[in-house]
């Protein structure tokens, strides 16, 4: 990835959260428990898993910055939704924590020298090593399609 594909990344990522917050603005509070399918995700537990998920992205970034050659964390975000109950989980609670997450990491990717996005690490689920610009990939683009998530969503509860 080139210099300025990253830096378009890193501003798209960086605007994450204001993204979901004015996606979320058309999101009817009766629509927020609301799962299309049985193994599908209802907003609020979209949310949840925003906060847990961007934690842990904000703890990968740190560790290619400071730890390349290390080794990442792997979870099952499935497993983690069931077992840590998200829909008994606060959703102003994960809001906070997804802000945070974004807000603090979005400052450190730009305070770091080019060199430092040519680090890896080993991802359990990757058998090649894990770049910076993977994460870089995935995480900018993870809140916007979270997004398209929630408005599909709230899509499918207007016509139940």
């Amino acid at each position: 990835m080139g210099k300025k594909e990253r830096t378009e990344k890193i501003e798209l990522y960086g605007r994450g959260f204001e993204l979901l917050k004015a996606a979320m603005a058309d999101v009817p509070p009766e629509a927020m428990k609301f799962k299309p399918e049985p193994k599908e995700w209802s907003v609020h537990e979209i949310l949840i898993h925003l906060a847990d998920s961007e934690s842990n992205a904000a703890l990968r970034a740190r560790r290619l910055i400071v730890e390349p050659g290390g080794s990442l964390m792997g979870y099952d975000q499935d497993v983690w939704a069931a077992g840590l109950n998200y829909h008994d989980q606060s959703i102003e609670d994960a809001l906070e924590m997804t802000r945070l997450a974004r807000k603090t990491t979005f400052e450190l990717l730009k305070r770091q020298p080019d060199d430092v996005f040519s680090h890896t690490v080993v991802h359990p689920e990757y058998a090649e090593p894990y770049t910076f610009d993977q994460w870089i990939d995935i995480y900018s683009s993870h809140i916007p399609g979270h997004i398209e998530q929630i408005r599909n969503n709230v899509r499918i509860w207007k016509t139940k």
